[in-house]
């Protein structure tokens, strides 16, 4: 059995992980009691709605040890994927382009940190011999936020999302599961005060109060959980937005603090930025198929990819263009694209 400095160890992870692209590194037990409750009444409250996946495993979730069995530490990270300082609504008001969210512009940001993470996972490994470990990304029943606001890397502010003092809200979370017994770091304390231009700004209320979403009221759940209709009342507030929303974010007086990303993976491609919404429209199964190959947006499917983009069409201002694509998928097989097409040519016809 190898002596270890855990202390010692616990300094050099951080430090491996900034050299593999982290932008931080923090360390927290795995005591989540705070925040089993408030995750138990949401889903009481049915603010998750068709993320049934939400609804299941709140055991594993508030007890990383069931998960991955043995686990007493989580090592959490932090990674940057913001391409520009710029935090402006500005793109909103450009009506005829589609706006896609910031972080699904660029590669699927899931494959990216899990390589990284088992990077670190290794170089621990070649010091301390075999552990035990899991990562995750986004991608099983792990309290992301709670762990990470454990942790020290910040806290969840009233838009839920982690806001970090140096480095506002943009960037994606990850967690080494481990058996080592690591000394934890200290938790920050809030510091949104009185701010509440994230709640005032969202286009469809989904904040019921401060750090309470109703997620079937927000955009991003819409464009991207939601497979069914969307229900008609939200979809001229949905606007241009036509894959997930930024607005919490974009108003978020922390995010003046944005560091740009040095990560290539995460620049927009296909010019998923700055699009007209006919063109990404006009694609066929193919080209979207194509075009959003190791992107986030792939996960939606072609057909929500359409039914999203009527609505933004629907939102636009009238031109011949617009009516013409419209039209031209007024007979598409799918019943849900010919729903949304209908209300956009309605809408449009006013």
């Amino acid at each position: 059995m190898i002596a270890v400095d855990y202390v010692q160890l616990a300094a050099d992870i951080k430090s491996w992980g900034v050299e593999l692209g982290f932008q931080q590194v923090a360390i927290t037990d795995i005591d989540l009691s705070a925040y089993e409750p408030r995750l138990r009444e949401w889903v009481a409250k049915n603010f998750h709605g068709a993320m049934n996946y939400m609804a299941r495993n709140h055991d594993l979730r508030s007890h990383p040890d069931q998960l991955h069995p043995g686990t007493i530490r989580v090592i959490c990270v932090r990674m940057g994927y913001a391409n520009e300082r710029q935090n402006s609504l500005q793109p909103l008001e450009q009506k005829s382009i589609g706006y896609i969210a910031r972080y699904a512009r660029g590669r699927d940001y899931h494959k990216v940190m899990r390589k990284r993470l088992q990077a670190l996972a290794d170089k621990i490994e070649r010091l301390v011999g075999p552990m035990g470990y899991r990562a995750f990304v986004d991608s099983a029943p792990v309290l992301e936020r709670a762990l990470a606001e454990k942790s020290g890397l910040g806290w969840i502010g009233k838009n839920t999302m982690l806001i970090n003092k140096q480095a506002g809200s943009w960037f994606f979370l990850g967690e080494l599961f481990t058996d080592l017994p690591l000394p934890v770091d200290t938790p920050d304390s809030e510091h949104c005060g009185t701010c509440r231009a994230c709640l005032d700004v969202c286009p469809t209320q989904a904040f019921v109060a401060p750090n309470l979403l109703d997620a079937t009221r927000c955009i991003s759940y819409l464009t991207i959980e939601l497979r069914t209709s969307i229900p008609e009342q939200f979809r001229k507030a949905m606007g241009n937005r036509v894959f997930g929303c930024d607005d919490c974010q974009l108003v978020c007086p922390w995010n003046k603090f944005t560091q740009v990303t040095k990560e290539a993976d995460f620049s927009p491609r296909h010019k998923l930025d700055s699009t007209e919404l006919v063109e990404l429209f006009n694609w066929t199964e193919q080209q979207f198929l194509e075009n959003t190959a190791g992107s986030p947006i792939r996960r939606i499917g072609y057909e929500c990819w359409l039914r999203n983009l009527a609505v933004a069409l629907g939102n636009a201002p009238h031109s011949a263009k617009i009516v013409t694509a419209l039209e031209q998928r007024r007979q598409h097989p799918s019943s849900l694209v010919r729903e949304h097409v209908e209300w956009a040519l309605k809408q449009l016809h006013h």
